[in-house]
């Protein structure tokens, strides 16, 4: 009777709610629902607060009302307000012996706390329980908060439980052990680094779900080690090739397309093995070419597998078939009416242009339309391209259009990359010094502080060096371009600072060098600079730098120097400046107006900026003076290594008892006070030897250290003191036979120690490709001429050299070329993680997967299949004999040893005993609307 009363009520409940939940529940998700605003929710979501705190309290709480006061707390949390205080509960309720509600528990506790709550603790020992469950259920759900709450110091605790459950006759244990093992190698590698070979084993799992699970930690282990994974290029285009012989279960299937992501993932994993090698990538080419014929290009998910095809193909060595069929695919792309397809044959284009420079000039009209697009995403990867195709002869057009594309936006982040694109381009492929310092005139004046200070670094030493060559009338024309075009700059209002200390400079340098401008004239618009900027320290210190030039090479040149009032009321002011810099720059300057010409000229020598200076590290010049106080009884220099030595044991005639320095800690005991009589006084000044420390307490030193030297120097009687902390010096004395210290500056010196194919598509695109062929219109056929004119010549055309931005210079400085996205890689050292063994493993002709037969576990519960063709088929699995036991025990023990020694190498650090001996005795001593306009580049094409 009581049980059909339970059923009632819980068929009433489900009447209302629908779902078990209580009508209250539901009443606060619709309230939620149907605010009107963030306050009006707060105040519902803070009541329902007060509500559950006063319940949770409560004595005896049903289970099912707690199940339900546990899923409020989630819909509280996710709302984005605290509901810490709930957090217990939902830990108690994974203890639970129901499934329903340990299952509502582990949620609830995945979701609330993170892998270093303190409530972690709590829960080890419950997963531990669970992951030993006969009900799969408990199991997987224990599985779920591995993954989401285990961290490094906990994985110990699980780690063997997960291992054993590789082996469960359950698929979804199986993949969610994988899980959880490939979450471990992430948080701690070297905590797994003997279990890589599971990863293997799980390869050949007869459900294709481990299977699958089973290539992201794959995916992760290639990426960091290429050469020890490159047995299985055959075995993953072997999966690959019957994936797209729809040999997979049909749940496998999305948009008919069979199992796209494992797909995916495969075609990343044989990306990495692929590149740069030539054996490997012949394997990949007949799968890859039967991809891009299947694959329906109708579907988002289908274009994705082209997409990733296409990605692949600029990895491995391709062969001129696949580039075909990939510059096929990325033309559908191009011509679609969808942004994302467009971005993605962008994308495609910027990778294939790297191998074959000339696929670029099919689609000219297509690239400048997404430059001309509204889109912004589609723009900027459309800029992209563009820095990737430049060369000297479209180089002044794609600049002009990045600048002016840079004017437009306001994200600094990508206004910052879009400046340095812009200067990286001029600097290789300039045509012109002119060109390129207008360039920079327009990326410093538009991009402001957010240029890199070596961008303006670069730029002050091309104007200082000129073209390189011996051609002094390119350079003057150079500088007198620059210098001209910041008298008209330097007007404008608020300049970036880095751009003022450009200009500062370049006209301190070149203001007055070809006589055009009177140190007058450019010495008055400097210091309209340090006024107009006073706030800005570190340009008035440029502007006061290049006065002090201008005003350096008049008097060298003998001529007259007049300074304007303004530059006087200047250098008053900086004179008395709280800023130590500007002071002395001001003192620096006011100094220099009173030297001599001859004086002046080798102080500031005439366009010097990029001379070398000899700089004397030895300060031979002092050698004379240093001499002279010798003789007249100054003590000699002591090195730096002199006075942090340490003593040498050798040096006593004892090897039992060794001094201890009188500036070094003492670790032995205190002495006890000795009883000392009534003090007497006395003004008699007698010699008084300084005392040593002993090594043991109590123990005299060896009397042959005490008559090698005796104190002569006069001290005063200390005899009775009470001995005070502080310098050795100053203890009453205990021995008359203590070793005595003789130094010119009260230190004892001793000797250093030392020590120290592509063919036809099999199915007809859908009309998402399909459209009519436009008008083409005049201006952009021009501006495709000039964007991708001259393009047969191949990337070589761009310099790689770091010097200057024209040919024959070699003395400016240059960022490097582009790096290639796709470098070969360098061969790594052997480690642990390869378990592939060729001479143990079998390869034939017709199934190149059964290289992994020899990994397989002859007592795993599925038999050990090893015919990969009918992995997934319904014929019986066929056991085989081969055992890997030997092999893994071996493993084992190689990778125990390696752990071993790794641990045995113990990094040595410093003597704390030698740091504090030394600290004491030196303490003793004392840088748009115009990119929708076609007709813009009606000029810039002539």
């Amino acid at each position: 009777m009581e049980q059909l009363k339970t059923i009632g009520r819980e068929l009433a409940m489900g009447s209302q709610g629908g779902f078990g939940q209580s009508k209250e529940f539901l009443d606060l998700v619709k309230s939620i629902g149907e605010a009107r605003s963030k306050a009006e929710e707060d105040r519902i979501v803070l009541s329902e607060i007060d509500i559950l705190k006063r319940r949770l309290l409560e004595p005896d709480v049903p289970k099912r009302k707690m199940k339900e006061y546990i899923i409020r707390l989630v819909y509280i949390e996710m709302l984005g307000h605290d509901a810490s205080f709930g957090y217990i509960h939902a830990v108690k309720m994974t203890h639970d012996d129901n499934l329903l509600l340990k299952r509502t528990g582990y949620l609830a506790v995945t979701l609330f706390l993170n892998e270093d709550h303190d409530l972690i603790i709590l829960i080890v020992n419950t997963i531990q329980k669970d992951l030993r469950s006969d009900n799969y259920l408990v199991v997987c759900a224990a599985l779920n908060a591995i993954c989401r709450l285990i961290n490094e110091e906990t994985i110990p605790a699980v780690l063997p439980q997960v291992v054993d459950l590789l082996n469960h006759q359950k698929e979804a244990v199986r993949k969610k052990a994988i899980m959880a093992l490939h979450r471990f190698h992430r948080k701690s590698p070297s905590s797994v680094s003997h279990l890589i070979s599971n990863f293997r084993k799980r390869l050949c799992d007869n459900d294709p779900g481990v299977m699958g699970a089973t290539l992201c930690p794959l995916f992760d282990l290639i990426s960091e080690d290429v050469t020890s994974y490159k047995d299985l290029v055959s075995s993953f285009v072997s999966i690959l090739k019957q994936v797209t012989e729809r040999r997979l279960p049909k749940s496998y299937d999305y948009h008919q397309m069979p199992a796209p992501f494992i797909q995916i993932k495969l075609l990343k994993i044989m990306a990495l093995l692929g590149s740069g090698d030539k054996s490997a990538s012949e394997i990949m080419y007949m799968v890859l070419g039967d991809l891009f014929r299947k694959c329906d290009s109708s579907t988002n998910i289908g274009n994705a597998i082209l997409y990733e095809c296409i990605r692949c193909i600029s990895c491995i060595i391709p062969n001129p078939k696949l580039l075909e069929a990939a510059a096929d695919a990325i033309s559908k792309f191009l011509k679609s009416d969808s942004h994302n397809l467009k971005y993605m044959g962008i994308d495609g284009l910027g990778r294939l242009i790297k191998i074959s420079p000339d696929i670029a000039e099919q689609h000219q009209l297509a690239v400048i339309d997404c430059l001309e697009d509204p889109d912004d995403t589609l723009k900027r990867k459309t800029f992209e391209l563009l820095y990737k195709m430049t060369k000297s002869s479209n180089v002044e057009v794609i600049v002009d259009r990045m600048i002016d594309y840079m004017i437009s936006i306001n994200d600094n982040h990508y206004k910052t990359e879009i400046a340095s694109r812009c200067v990286e381009l001029a600097e290789q492929f300039a045509p012109s010094n002119q060109w390129f310092i207008q360039i920079m005139n327009k990326v410093f004046e538009h991009a402001g502080d957010l240029v890199n200070i070596k961008v303006a670094h670069n730029l002050m030493r091309l104007i200082a060096e000129g073209f390189g060559e011996d051609d002094d009338d390119a350079d003057s024309k150079l500088r007198l371009s620059a210098v001209e075009s910041y008298l008209q700059i330097i007007s404008e209002p608020k300049l970036p600072s880095l751009f003022l200390q450009v200009i500062s400079w370049v006209l301190g340098e070149y203001g007055t060098a070809d006589g055009k401008y009177s140190a007058s004239y450019i010495s008055g618009k400097l210091c309209d600079v340090a006024d107009a900027y006073s706030s800005d320290e570190t340009v008035k210190g440029y502007a006061v730098s290049a006065l002090m030039k201008i005003y350096a090479f008049e008097i060298a040149s003998g001529r007259k120097v007049d300074v304007l009032p303004e530059c006087q009321s200047l250098i008053e002011e900086l004179l008395a400046s709280h800023s130590t810099d500007l002071q002395q720059r001001a003192y620096e300057l006011q100094a220099l107006l009173a030297l001599d010409a001859r004086a002046v000229e080798s102080i500031i020598p005439l366009d010097a900026s990029c001379e070398d200076i000899e700089v004397d590290k030895d300060l031979s010049f002092l050698n004379g003076y240093i001499q002279q106080a010798i003789e007249s009884g100054a003590q000699p220099y002591i090195s730096e290594r002199e006075r942090s030595g340490m003593f040498e044991t050798t040096d006593y005639h004892s090897q039992d008892h060794h001094e201890v320095p009188s500036h070094a800690l003492r670790f032995e005991a205190y002495e006890l006070p000795k009883p000392s009589g009534p003090p007497q006084a006395s003004t008699e000044l007698v010699p008084v030897p300084e005392p040593s420390y002993y090594s043991e307490p109590h123990q005299p030193v060896s009397t042959s250290l005490v008559s090698e030297r005796e104190s002569t120097e006069i001290k005063l009687r200390l005899d009775g003191v009470k001995q005070k902390w502080g310098r050795p010096s100053y203890q009453s004395t205990t021995s008359a036979s203590s070793t005595p210290q003789q130094a010119a500056n009260g230190t004892t010196t001793h000797s250093d120690g030392g020590g120290g194919g592509a063919g036809s598509s099999s199915s007809k695109p859908r009309s998402s490709y399909e459209s009519k062929k436009p008008e083409i219109d005049p201006e952009k056929q021009r501006l495709a001429a000039s964007l991708f004119g001259g393009s047969s010549s191949s990337r070589t055309d761009r310099k790689s050299s770091s010097g200057g931005h024209k040919p024959g210079k070699g003395t400016a400085s240059k960022p490097a070329t582009i790096p290639k996205e796709n470098p070969i890689p360098v061969q790594p050292p052997p480690d642990l993680l390869d378990f592939g063994e060729p001479t143990a493993t079998t390869v034939t002709s017709t199934d190149p997967f059964k290289e992994l037969e020899g990994l397989l576990d002859s007592s795993s519960q599925d038999g050990g299949s090893t015919d990969v063709m009918g992995l997934y088929s319904d014929a019986a699995p066929v056991t085989t004999s081969t055992s890997v036991d030997s092999l893994l025990s071996e493993l084992s023990d190689s990778s125990k040893g390696n752990a071993r020694t790794y641990q045995s190498q113990a990094s040595k650090g410093p003597n704390s005993k030698e740091a504090l001996e030394k600290d004491a005795l030196v303490r003793q001593m004392g840088v748009n609307p115009t990119s929708q306009n076609p007709t813009l580049f009606k000029d810039l094409l002539g």
